[in-house]
């Protein structure tokens, strides 16, 4: 009997032992990226995601960034689904006609902060975006928008909707392409790593970008005027999502922490990311010449007129998901008057 003692004490301290092993167990999530290391969205976003989540989880979870892309931008989502990855992120509109409610925040006159706008999206995907399950099979981490969009040209000045009218003009996925073609405009599509040769070889008049991406990618060189309009012309939606086995594979109580990071907590992150990278291109734009102007009343009321009803297409998809497309609306609206 005292031997079984000592045997059944002995299988106690050695369970103990190995549970205590699992739980100290390091897990490394790898994110997949497809973008230059300096992108804001892999240096001002990801990585000190990354640093918050090993600190929320005391080292027992770290974050990886790939150094090589395991895929485009567009097969990002099936990639992570997949398991390709553990991690990863791109742009909704990549995939035209996949996530039907994103265009909520694509529209023009929304908000000139990206922060105020990625924190206002979060919230009403949370409250009533999420019921949809655009995002099904993958763990979403948090989805957020670049800075408001704006219109530049590499010689003739726009000063009016009219000026608009026949311009190339490079364009990237989601509602833009509407509302480049309501506005008089020639799409031509092309990688934004593409963009400078295109300007450069006047393949396009133009492109339409947020202002930290126009000196990423070195096209402050080539375009020589820049205008804005209040809230911006358009934005683009991203998402970050997990892969749903490297998700539940984590502890409850690493899940919890991921989450505090993530969310709302990574969408206001990535806004002020953006909002200071875009402070940063404008000043840039200035030093390299680039003639800045924001759209006078005249020009803001016609491109208004312009664009009347544009996010109808989110209003019908609402619909057939079964969302009050306009409540959602409004609930954004009042989320970024909050945070501005």
């Amino acid at each position: 009997m005292k031997l079984v003692t000592q045997l059944l004490g002995t299988l106690a301290t050695v369970a103990a032992l190995g549970l205590a092993t699992a739980a100290s167990a390091q897990t490394t999530l790898r994110v997949s990226n497809w973008l230059p290391p300096s992108h804001p969205i892999v240096k001002d976003i990801l990585v000190p995601w990354g640093e918050q989540v090993a600190e929320a989880t005391e080292g027992r979870v770290t974050v990886e960034i790939m150094a090589a892309p395991i895929g485009k931008p567009p097969a990002q989502f099936d990639l992570i689904r997949s398991g390709a990855a553990d991690v990863g992120f791109s742009v909704h509109g990549y995939t035209p006609g996949r996530f039907k409610l994103t265009p909520i925040v694509e529209g023009p006159f929304l908000s000139d902060s990206a922060e105020a706008l990625s924190v206002a999206y979060w919230r009403v995907h949370e409250a009533m975006l999420a019921e949809a399950d655009e995002h099904n099979g993958v763990k979403l981490l948090t989805v957020f928008t670049h800075g408001p969009g704006m219109i530049y040209t590499t010689s003739k000045p726009v000063n009016g909707v009219a000026d608009l009218e026949g311009l190339k003009m490079r364009i990237g996925g989601g509602i833009v392409s509407q509302i480049a073609d309501r506005l008089g405009m020639v799409g031509v599509q092309a990688p934004s790593p593409q963009v400078y040769e295109i300007l450069a070889n006047g393949v396009a008049d133009g492109i339409l970008f947020p202002a930290e991406s126009v000196p990423f990618f070195r096209i402050d060189e080539v375009v020589r005027h820049g205008v804005s309009v209040p809230g911006g012309l358009y934005n683009t939606s991203f998402f970050v999502v997990m892969n749903r086995r490297s998700w539940d594979r984590l502890s409850d109580a690493d899940k919890a922490a991921i989450d505090a990071v993530s969310g709302e907590a990574m969408a206001r992150m990535a806004g002020q990311a953006w909002d200071a990278a875009d402070a940063a291109g404008l000043k840039i734009m200035e030093e390299k010449g680039v003639a800045l102007s924001s759209a006078d009343a005249a020009m803001t009321e016609a491109v208004r007129a312009e664009l009347a009803g544009v996010e109808q297409g989110f209003l019908d998809a609402a619909a057939a998901a079964g969302i009050d497309g306009a409540a959602a609306l409004d609930m954004l609206k009042a989320e970024i008057a909050k945070e501005q």
